[in-house]
């Protein structure tokens, strides 16, 4: 499996940012599929989730401001960031678990994301 995530850059406080990730090298659509970050000296934080049947799931920190979502037919799971804080300053990744896993053991190369005050 290999998965490819784009999308960061560079926002001003109360912005907004929208992830991509692209999943390849497995059938796409039984994977749950979620977002951690990593900021700087931080432990990685799990951001966002979504199962094979779209149930999603959100950090308190995220909730109301972060929408996962993913298109089965485009093999891509999408993270739209809104009301963008400084402490959303991370790097995203992009990971995958298949039905049999109990953990996320597919990841991607990470996109950086930093707000700026």
């Amino acid at each position: 499996v290999q998965l490819q995530a784009s999308g960061g850059g560079l926002v001003q406080a109360g912005g907004s940012l929208r992830l991509s990730c692209a999943h390849s090298g497995s059938i796409f659509s039984i994977h749950g599929i979620g977002w951690y970050r990593q900021a700087p000296g931080e432990q990685r934080e799990l951001v966002a989730s979504i199962t094979s049947r779209g149930v999603t799931n959100y950090a308190d920190s995220v909730k109301g401001r972060f929408t996962i979502s993913r298109d089965n037919a485009q093999n891509t799971v999408s993270l739209q960031m809104n009301s963008l804080k400084p402490e959303d300053t991370a790097v995203y990744y992009c990971t995958s678990k298949p039905p049999f896993a109990s953990d996320y053991i597919y990841w991607g190369q990470g996109t950086l994301v930093t707000v700026s005050s």
